[in-house]
């Protein structure tokens, strides 16, 4: 996996501040000592100090000292975090009292000192849901400029080296947009794209797909993905995309020398939008089972700041794969 390497490389030779709200988690606790051992990023852990070093002594994690951890029962710059969520959240209602109290949950802890130029990216999920992850970024750090949607994307690295960029592909969105629209799936083409550069530093060459290539087939969610791809050509005019596309013709030359002759993408994209979060879920599932590929993600993508989400179900090593993902978004 030379992408993965040449991510690692990126991320130690520039050291990001990463927050892991989530710092007594003993999953969360081991990645962050490799992080620290072998010098990925500069780690900030949410949490207890006196419980995070006694189960890091337990443990004979040496390195987790270099880490700067925040209690947020104790830390001295508590008021200035719960003022500012305050002025953040105030139209919307949110008393004084409120913020202090909110300010303290660590996955809000975690995107004040983002907002606030503290930190440069967040890694969450190991112990809630995604709902409870992006919905702090959503009210603090919210979307881009421009983008109005926050999607997931997942790095697939199959052994099918013919296809995509030596086997690597990115396919989106495979986690959070159950039915984007065609505004919607056009911002998600263009922040995958944007995915593809920062971290795996590929050029992105984006199908959007569907079960019509060019017209094949006439229905109006094929109207839809057409109406995307001339959208996001608009949005972004130098992207490398097209679509309508079936994936056979995105993926496989012969193929689309006959669906598709005069396309620039089709049969060689590295970059897949599916039409909807069905598609997308069960079409990285079904490649990572039938063809032993690593799906390494997801990663959310549209947010103004990096902030990424975990699996309950995670390892150790999938926390240290998202953090060197998090900090590659951060310097990107």
């Amino acid at each position: 996996m030379d992408i993965l390497n040449q991510m690692l490389a990126r991320a130690k030779a520039n050291p990001q501040r990463i927050v892991l709200p989530e710092g007594d988690e003993p999953r969360t606790l081991e990645a962050a000592n490799i992080i620290l051992k072998d010098q990925i990023a500069k780690l900030i852990l949410i949490g207890n100090p006196d419980t995070i070093h006694q189960m890091a002594q337990e443990k004979g994690y040496a390195y987790i000292d270099q880490a700067t951890i925040v209690d947020p029962e104790t830390d001295s710059r508590m008021p200035v975090y719960a003022n500012l969520l305050y002025e953040l959240r105030k139209a919307k209602g949110m008393t004084e009292e409120e913020a202090a109290a909110k300010a303290k949950n660590p996955l809000y802890l975690g995107c004040l000192m983002i907002k606030n130029g503290d930190a440069d990216g967040e890694l969450a999920g190991a112990r809630g849901t995604t709902a409870d992850t992006i919905r702090p970024a959503f009210q603090i750090l919210k979307t881009k400029p421009g983008v109005s949607v926050v999607s997931g994307a997942f790095l697939m690295f199959t052994p099918a080296k013919n296809l995509g960029e030596d086997g690597f592909l990115v396919f989106a969105d495979c986690a959070v947009n159950p039915c984007p629209n065609a505004q919607e799936l056009a911002q998600i083409a263009i922040s995958t794209a944007e995915t593809a550069r920062a971290i795996a530093g590929i050029e992105p060459r984006v199908a959007m797909l569907s079960f019509s290539t060019k017209g094949s087939a006439k229905h109006e969610l094929v109207d839809k993905v057409t109406e995307a791809t001339k959208l996001a050509k608009e949005l972004a005019p130098d992207l490398m995309l097209d679509g309508e596309l079936q994936a056979d013709a995105a993926l496989i030359e012969k193929v689309a020398a006959t669906k598709a002759p005069n396309s620039p993408v089709a049969g060689k994209a590295n970059v897949l939008v599916f039409p909807d979060l069905q598609a997308g879920n069960i079409g990285y599932k079904l490649v990572e089972r039938f063809s032993g590929a690593d799906a390494v993600g997801p990663i959310l993508q549209g947010i103004a700041a990096p902030v990424n989400d975990l699996s309950r179900g995670c390892k150790v090593q999938d926390i240290v794969q998202m953090v060197i993902i998090t900090a590659c978004q951060a310097i990107h």
